[in-house]
């Protein structure tokens, strides 16, 4: 009996067992291959019958374990029709534990082993004879073929006819078709332990199997890496190689090895490489070290392939001798099996350093197009199956690129297998849109009977989860229960392998058939198991990077878990996920929503190219259009790709998701490996504005892909492929492709390797692109002919503008015709002529061909060439081999040329003697305007200047002021010529033939020549200064650096006199600065004639010249007495006037008396200046004695001791008033009186300065004794002297006898400032300030005593000087004069503390009789007015103002709550004669104000009511309107911003009515409106007396002005009237004219920013009033007519101080008057569109107005030319302070002449220029130059010296 059926006791069950199997035998021998991978099943068992041989599988099956025969127990019950009864018995008996048997004998519980072959022994070396070692041999030789023979017999076993692969499952069974092998190079660093992914894929060859082994080497270890990404079928090549050898098509290997790393990461013991071989592949049947000796002797024959070495782990210590991955590196690098060929499979990324650098890589690309083709062909054997899957491919483009991944490819054919049948053409596709749902319908598919149970689905699931996590891909038994075996097999989901960790050590193992299947199972399980809730869902939801990190711990499996999770949140999987849930949509969907929120976070955030990719693949994955739109407007304008691996698939999704964007965007892809048919996936992606490629993977193939996409992206305007292995075939297509894309603007095909003729077939499409800027052909490697062909070209093409080639550089830039001839926009101040505009047209070439190794016969066929081109902007030859010949035809040639800008021969072995050739060649040139030649330097440039008739257009001349900018104001313009011969080792044995080389050029302009750094020395110059007379009329000569001594130098100031064009001679000796220069600097350029356009800066600067001086400037010059005499006696017959500037480190008293003394016999000097020099302590007194010993001295000012400046009067001048500043001197109380007795000599003193000295108290009253005796006649300043209380005082007692004193002030605080005016009189009323004094008691009787006796100080300031309420009321009570009025104001903290009456009571302490009160206690200020004699007090005469909180409300202090409004009440009473009250900018209770109210009724006398700025409610505005009552008397009242409603304007009109002496009515901003004002209108009907009213800010309206207009007639006293911002219109504006016609007194008229318009401006220019002094009309609509009739009537106004016109249009009616405006301070013309044409005719007005202060001109259109102007105009305008000119168009030149305005002499103190054209350096030094211009935002103005 079978033992089995002993076993289980149960023989009928067995029986039925045996005959259900025997039915379907192929079923079973497949299950046998599941469970037992490796066991033989035909070779033995062919002679059995049928049931004899599933008797003996069964016993196979069983012996394996009760976890294998469970498995296969439910294989047989879900896969076979088994009758119920019988099924319910097999797994009642076999499918638990219970039924498994477990009492078998020894004998049956294992396998019997293989028994070894006892054969023969290896001979030891030293015995046996010759013919044992023979048989020794023999017999090892056939040892070793038995074990070759039984490695190929077990591999054909293995594969036998199916498809190579690990398990492969019946529904896989296919024709392999090869995937795209090409070969790639690989960035090997071994120092850094690793193979960076940087593959550079061979583009255009396909590598077959075959080849794969064609290494570089023929000796040392030959090793393959075969790179793919998942998916790719690495796997399944391997296995493919396998049967190959199999099947004996690889004959050059005797044997083959293939090895797993998934596997053989299992094994944790050490091997050594016959344990790898032998226990874990195929052991021999006997003496295993025979046969591995024959591998070793016969390596170069054997083949070892491993299949993901990505998988492999690092070893944890130092490389062990037997860790796996040791051996794999030893047998790459030769130590181990040397000779041995090394394949292995790897995904791209991070690969192990144990890779030699040699190792071949070969890449997989997967499927093309063709080859998806093939594979459908193979995979459908029916003809209508064939054709109806393709035809769906062709319909469905995101399917065919998924199918480029064969496993995906190999999943969408299974999948249409089983779709196509049930479904109509083209919608069987449609089902399979998503990656996800692919793999979703291939499950389905893959369930055998239709139906899909949900429970194991998702426990498979968490298996592949689990596997996920920890980095496993084999299971065992025990990691899956038996049911989930069987499940898994019956839907082909698993497959199972033997695995072996030793010898006799082996078991079964599963895996998935593909990791992304396992990837898919585990986002299954995620999505819908009711286990997983959505915070560890969307942990899940991660961006992979596409590099692979390996770790020992475990492996990175999840790169698409991710992308299955967001296809599954797709709606479309929510039925099939509902389904796995069993019913919980809610579950679902809440799932779903929480994938897209995460991808909506992650689509916002700034990503790597890499996560960029995975995220686009999650997005498609979704089919959500609302996150494709988010995450396609989120990415970057410039998307970069920087080397990781992109497939054809990548590029599709990424193009999907573009697709949802609406801005450009630009692509660059950097060292990313791509496959060839890549941009295929581009086609129609009409997004990509800039598309770049930077690889040595692009080859023709790409280009010729590439080429078909190209016509189809409508908005690409930068092509970039660089550095890519493209050949004349590929750059073909692309030629081709090119004139299809017109839109492009530029193009690049750097570092391509290109020969000459294909830049030329390139260079051959430019015309046929309109609008291409720019072509970059660089690092092509171009011969000197293929160079002269392209500069050909680019002088026949009309679009070339700029051909630059240096060295490997080569660049073409183009201007689109469209653009050429496209009307360019022009300043308004500027007009074209037909002539310009044609200029503007003109094409202009640059042409630079630098170190291209020209010749003098290339620049000869270059000459040829540029003669028949257009005209050159610039031409730059430098670095090439032209030497003196090439230089000189150049240089003949260019006048010819028509040369623009530059020429540039530098660095062409250009000679001395060459140099004189050149200086000839261009002496007839007009339009060179320099040459610069250094031979040191190797310097040889010429600069063009346009000719006359091209110096047109409104950018030549901007450009033309931004170049002089460069050079303003000390350098030198480049409208001259210029010269410059600097380093060319010139001697003066050379300046003879060079002067004579020099003649032709003088006579074309005003000559620049520069001789620097040279060696002419004294001879030299000497022999220059004999020779310059006959070079005509030079604008500078450059001398530095030639070695001259200090008598050469003080010799050249001869030429003074010698040449008439020398205006500026400057020296420095140290440093060797020596520079003649003429008058034509950056400050006069416009004299030459070279820009007519300037009359006005022409002449302005024309009478500038008239008056310049000539200077000589010696710096780093030693300066003693000798050499000062001999310069001023060269200097007595230099013309004048003469600026002398000496500078050097120390002037002894004995050199500065010989230079004093020497001034007498200079008539002609203007200016003496010591700059940076120092001088000792003698110096201030030798400088003041010139004040008296030399009448022309002006002003002499001395500062720190280091900087003296003496100014002169010319010899015409008469004597008038000078000037002495001694500032930081050290002067101190014995100086003084020397320094007076001196300053007394002088007949008229204006100023003196002495501040910043050491006086100290007693030098300050040394000199204040001494002070009668000077004739200061202006003021004395002796700040920061060091003085204190003492010197304060001591001036208050001086001041009776010093009676033209008329102002003093002192600050002792931080400022230190003490300053004393006079007047040229005696003058009463004088005023004393005292600032931050420290006053103490001890001080006041002594203050008093003092005030007492200057009769003559009327006022006294005492701020912060410490005196509190006591001192201040005993101060009071001790000042007693006779008669006369005195008023004293005392700034102290405690003012805005102390209570009004306390105050009060102090002021009733003064000895004299108090005439007004004012305290401010926001200003911490009380004043008091005394008159004396003192007399009884006079309440009618008493006037108290009283400001509590003036401009500041919200302080606490300023609330003045009911206490105090009680005591103000109080005061009123005692004061019911009071005249004048102002309460402004309070906070009143209402309760307080009704006390307010309540004493207000007291004041019958009352004047003046001034309750401005306040917050008071409405019952407290109505208490005050009552108590207005009866106020008959009142003159004044101001109630502006005082909120008044109806009920309180009622009483206000009520109290108004009854004002018959009210002369001031201010109501602003009282929300008054029209109806208010019509009830205003008839109360004011009785104010005949009325003189100013101001309604602004009240929106009254027309309605309101109509009223109002009615009543204005009736006011004849009208002087003064405000209603701007009031919402009137023309209408309202024009009855307002027509009845202000008829105020003939009006002074003051206020109507901005009301919409008057022009009709108003008319209705008032009629007939103004003729006592108008202030006129304003900011923002009133007002046009060129209205303003024009303006100021026609305001023409020759003897009274008009102000007028503003502001923000009115004003072009072409500006301001323009004929008669003298005696009184006009301030013309305000802000935002009027004013511009250059029109200041003209304004700044002819501007003189016509004498007393005019301010002018204000910011933000209109005026320029260079409107500066220019106005700099003509500022000396000749005495009394202006301030212009200001912010937010125009204004350069740094026009700033510069606005300088040069303010240093002819002029009052203004500030000039606004923020917000100009001007850059800020230019505007530092400008503002260094004249700090009164003001560049800042904020206004910075400083302010005028006090008592100015």
């Amino acid at each position: 009996m079978d033992p089995i059926d002993l076993q289980l006791g149960n023989k009928n069950l067995w029986s039925c067992l045996v005959r259900l199997l025997s039915k379907d035998p192929e079923w079973l021998n497949a299950k046998m291959k599941f469970f037992l991978p490796n066991t033989d099943l035909d070779s033995r068992n062919e002679t059995l019958d049928p049931e004899q041989r599933v008797i003996l599988q069964l016993n196979k099956l069983h012996v394996q374990g009760s976890a294998t025969w469970q498995s296969f127990i439910h294989c047989v019950c879900m896969q076979l029709e088994v009758p119920l009864e019988l099924e319910v018995l097999l797994l009642s008996t076999f499918g638990c534990d219970d039924g498994f048997t477990s009492q078998l004998g020894a004998e049956g519980k294992s396998l019997p082993e293989s028994q070894l072959h006892q054969g023969l022994k290896r001979p030891h070396q030293s015995c046996g004879s010759s013919p044992r070692r023979k048989q020794f041999r023999k017999q090892q030789l056939e040892l070793a073929k038995k074990y070759l023979q039984l490695l190929r017999t077990s591999a054909q076993q293995r594969y036998g006819s199916r498809i190579p692969g690990s398990g492969q499952p019946h529904a896989f069974h296919q024709v392999y078709v090869p995937p795209i092998l090409r070969r790639a190079t690989a960035s090997l660093d071994i120092q850094e332990g690793a193979i960076m992914g940087d593959l550079k894929v061979e583009d255009g060859t396909d590598v077959s199997i075959s080849d794969l082994f064609n290494t570089r080497v023929n000796k040392g270890p030959r090793v393959t890496v075969l790179l793919g990404k998942a998916g790719m079928g690495k796997t399944t090549l391997a296995h493919r190689l396998c049967q190959k050898w199999a099947e004996g098509h690889l004959d050059c290997f005797q044997a083959l090895f293939l090895f797993e790393f998934r596997q053989l990461n299992l094994i944790t013991r050490f091997l050594t490489l016959s344990q790898l071989l032998f226990d874990l592949y195929l052991s021999p049947e006997s003496d295993p070290d025979a046969v591995f000796q024959y591998l070793e002797k016969n390596a170069d024959q054997v083949l070892l392939i491993f299949d993901g070495l990505d998988e492999a782990l690092q070893p944890t210590g130092p490389d062990g001798p037997g860790s796996v991955l040791t051996l794999f590196s030893r047998l790459c690098r030769g130590t181990l099996l040397p000779g041995c060929r090394v394949m292995a499979t790897s995904r791209p990324g991070k690969l192990p350093a144990c890779l030699p650098a040699e190792a071949a890589m070969v890449y997989m690309l997967g499927f093309d197009g063709p080859r998806v083709e093939e594979y459908v062909n193979h995979f459908f054997s029916a003809q209508p199956l064939q054709e109806g899957a393709l035809a769906e491919l062709q319909t469905n483009g995101r399917l065919r690129s998924l199918c480029a991944v064969p496993a995906l490819c190999q999943v969408a054919c299974l999948c249409l297998h089983h779709l196509l049948p049930d479904h109509a053409p083209g919608q069987s596709v449609a089902l399979l849109p998503t990656m996800t749902q692919l793999y979703m319908q291939m499950v389905l598919t893959l369930s055998p009977r239709g139906h899909l149970p949900t429970t194991s689905l998702l426990d498979l699931g968490e298996v592949a989860l689990r596997g996920l996590e920890t980095g496993k891909v084999i299971f065992y038994a025990k990691d899956i229960a038996p049911p989930l075996i069987a499940f898994g097999a019956t839907h082909s989901l698993l497959t199972s392998f033997c695995v072996r960790t030793g010898p006799g050590h082996q078991q079964t193992g599963y895996a998935f058939t593909h990791v992304s299947l396992q990837e898919f199972l585990a986002a299954l399980h995620l999505m819908a198991s009711p286990k997983v809730d959505k915070d560890t869902l969307t942990q899940h939801v991660t961006l992979h990077s596409r590099w692979v990190q390996r770790t020992k711990a475990r492996l990175d499996l999840s790169d698409h878990l991710p992308t299955f999770l967001a296809g599954l949140a797709s709606c479309t999987c929510r039925p099939f996920l509902s389904h796995l849930a069993q019913g919980n949509e809610d579950c679902v969907g809440t799932k779903q929503a929480a994938v897209v929120q995460v991808l909506k976070k992650l689509a916002t955030r700034k990503l790597t190219g890499p996560k960029v990719v995975e995220l686009c693949h999650c997005v498609n994955e979704t089919q959500e259009p609302e996150l494709a739109s988010l995450t396609a407007q989120s990415l970057p304008y410039q998307l970069l790709f920087h080397n990781f691996p992109l497939t054809c698939t990548d590029l599709a999704t990424l193009t999907n998701i573009l697709e949802h964007r609406e801005a450009p965007i630009h692509l660059d892809f950097d060292g990313c490996p791509l496959e060839p048919h890549c941009p295929e996936a581009l086609v129609g992606c009409g997004q990509i504005e800039n598309l770049s490629f930077k690889s040595r993977k692009c080859g023709d193939a790409f280009a010729e892909a590439l080429s078909r996409s190209l016509p189809t992206m409508g908005r690409l305007q930068m092509l970039g492929l660089a550095g890519s292995k493209i050949t004349a075939r590929g750059i073909s297509h692309l030629v081709k492709a090119l004139p299809l894309c017109p839109q492009l603007e530029e193009v690049s095909f750097r570092d391509n390797q290109l020969s000459d003729q294909v830049v030329l077939n390139i260079v051959e499409v430019l015309p046929h692109l309109p609008r291409l800027r720019k072509l970059d052909l660089s690092g092509n490697s171009v011969c000197v002919s293929t160079l002269l062909c392209l500069a050909r070209v680019a002088v026949t093409c009309p679009t070339i503008r700029t051909l630059q080639a240096r060295k490997a550089d080569l660049i073409f830039l183009l201007s689109p015709p469209t653009e050429t001839t496209a009307e360019l926009q022009r300043a308004p101040d500027l007009q074209e002529s037909d002539g310009q505009r044609k200029g503007a047209q003109s094409r202009s070439l640059t042409l630079r061909l630098q170190k291209c190794q020209l010749q003098v016969h290339d620049a000869e066929t270059l000459i040829a060439l540029l003669q028949e081109g257009p005209h050159l902007e610039e031409v730059d030859l430098s670095g090439n081999q032209l030497e003196d010949e090439g230089c000189r035809l150049m240089a003949e040639a260019a006048s010819q040329l028509h040369i623009t800008r530059k020429l540039d021969l530098s660095d062409n072995g250009l000679s001395l003697a060459g140099v004189h050739c050149v200086l000839r060649a261009v002496s007839a040139c007009w339009t060179l305007a320099e040459l610069h030649i250094s031979l040191q330097h190797k310097t040889v440039v010429f600069m063009f200047a346009q000719e006359p008739e091209e110096q047109e257009g409104p950018q030549e001349r901007v450009a033309f002021l931004d170049s002089l900018m460069l050079q303003m104001p000390s350098e030198l313009p480049l409208s001259s010529r210029r010269m410059r011969l600097t380093h060319c080792g010139l001697q003066a044995k050379h300046l003879e033939q060079l002067c004579k080389a020099l003649g032709g050029s003088c006579h074309l302009g005003h000559l620049h020549l520069d001789f620097s750094g040279n060696a002419l020395g004294d001879e030299g110059a000497t022999q220059l200064a004999q020779l310059l007379p006959g070079l005509g009329a030079l604008q500078s000569l450059n001398l530095s650096e030639n070695g001259l001594s200090l008598d050469a130098v003080l010799g050249l100031a001869r030429c003074f006199s010698t040449l008439q064009w020398l205006f500026h001679l400057d020296i420095s000796f140290e440093s060797q600065h020596i520079l003649l220069r003429g008058d034509k600097t950056g400050r006069d350029i416009w004299t030459t004639g070279s820009s007519p356009d300037f009359p006005a800066g022409a002449k302005f600067l024309g009478f500038r010249r008239r008056c310049i001086p000539r200077s000589l400037r010696l710096s780093e010059c030693p300066l003693e007495p000798p050499s000062l005499t001999h310069l001023c006696a060269t200097l007595k017959e230099c013309p004048g006037p003469l600026e002398l500037q000496l500078s050097c480190e120390f002037l002894s008293d004995q050199s500065l008396e010989t230079l004093l003394d020497c001034l007498p016999r200079l008539p002609q000097l203007s200016l003496l200046q010591l700059s940076q020099t120092g001088l000792s302590p003698k110096s201030p007194f030798l400088l003041a004695n010139t004040l008296s010993l030399c009448p022309r001295v002006e002003k002499v000012d001395l500062r720190s001791l280091h900087h003296a400046t003496l100014h002169f009067r010319s010899s015409e001048e008469q004597e008038g008033v000078c000037c002495g500043r001694f500032t930081g001197c050290s002067l101190s109380q014995e100086h003084v009186e020397s320094l007076c007795r001196l300053l007394s000599k002088c007949k008229d003193l204006s100023q003196v300065d002495l501040s910043a000295n050491l006086l100290g108290d007693s030098g300050l009253r040394c000199l204040l004794e001494c002070l009668p005796q000077v004739p200061i006649s202006g003021s004395l300043d002796l700040s920061h002297n060091s003085v204190s209380q003492e010197s304060a005082l001591y001036l208050v007692e001086t001041l009776p006898s010093c009676p033209r004193v008329r102002e003093a002030s002192v600050n002792l605080g931080s400022e230190q400032s003490f300053r004393i005016h006079f007047s040229k009189e005696d003058q009463a009323g004088k005023t004393l300030r005292l600032s931050e004094c420290s006053f103490r008691p001890e001080h006041v009787s002594r203050l008093a005593t003092g005030l007492s006796q200057s009769l003559q100080l009327t006022e006294l300031t005492l701020t912060q000087c410490c005196l509190d309420q006591e001192q201040l009321a005993i101060l009071l009570s001790l000042v007693g004069r006779p008669a006369g009025l005195f008023s004293l104001r005392v700034q102290e903290p405690w003012a805005n503390r102390a209570g009004i009456l306390s105050l009060l009571e102090v002021c009733a302490q003064a000895s004299g009789s108090v005439t007004e009160i004012s305290i401010s206690k926001t200003q911490q200020q009380l004043c008091v007015q005394l008159e004396f004699p003192r007399q009884e007090e006079n309440p009618e005469a008493v006037a108290l103002r009283w400001d509590p909180a003036s401009g500041t409300p919200r302080l606490a202090h300023c609330d003045l709550g009911t206490h105090h409004s009680l005591l103000v009440g109080q005061l009123m009473e005692t004061c019911a004669r009071l005249q004048q009250l102002r309460l402004t900018s309070s906070c009143v209770s209402t309760e307080g104000l009704t006390h307010l109210a309540s004493g207000l009724g007291h004041c019958h006398h009352l004047e003046e009511l001034d309750l401005s700025n306040n917050q008071f409610d409405e019952e407290g505005t109505k208490a005050l309107m009552r108590a207005l009552e009866g106020k008959w008397r009142l003159k004044r009242l101001d109630l502006g911003h005082l909120l008044l409603n109806s009920s309180t304007l009622t009483l206000l009109t009520h109290g108004l009515s009854h004002m018959t002496r009210l002369q001031s009515l201010r109501l602003k901003r009282n929300s008054i409106g029209d109806v208010g004002c019509c009830h205003l209108s008839e109360a004011l009907r009785a104010a005949t007396s009325l003189e100013e009213l101001d309604l602004s800010h009240n929106q009254i309206g027309d309605a309101g002005v109509q009223h109002l207009a009615t009543i204005l007639p009736g006011l004849p006293e009208l002087r003064k009237i405000d209603l701007s911002v009031n919402s009137i219109s023309p209408a309202g504006g024009m009855q307002l004219a027509e009845s202000l016609v008829l105020c003939r007194h009006l002074e003051e008229l206020m109507l901005g920013c009301n919409a008057l318009g022009d009709p108003t401006a008319l209705g008032l220019a009629r007939e103004l009033p003729q006592h108008l002094r202030v006129l304003h009309l900011p923002f009133s609509h007002l046009g060129p007519g209205g303003a024009l009739s303006l100021t026609q009537a305001l023409d020759g106004s003897p009274h008009l101080e102000e007028i503003s016109l502001a923000e009115n249009n004003l072009a072409g009616g500006v301001l323009r008057f004929c008669k003298e405006l005696p009184l006009l301070r301030q013309i305000d013309l802000v935002s009027c569109k004013i511009d250059n044409q029109t200041i003209k005719l304004l700044t002819s007005s501007f003189t016509r107005c004498p007393a005019l202060e301010v002018i204000l001109l910011s933000w209109n259109l005026l320029g260079d030319e409107a500066a220019a102007e106005l700099a003509q105009v500022l000396p000749q305008m005495g009394r202006l302070k301030r212009v200001d000119l912010e937010k125009n168009q204004i350069t740094a030149f026009g700033a510069w002449l606005l300088a040069e305005g303010l240093a002819q002499g002029s009052s203004i103190q500030v000039i606004r220029l923020w917000n100009n054209p001007i850059p800020c350096d230019m505007a530092q030094r400008l503002k260094s130059q004249e700090p009164r211009l003001d560049f800042a935002f904020f206004d910075n103005q400083s302010q005028a010296p006090w008592g100015t």
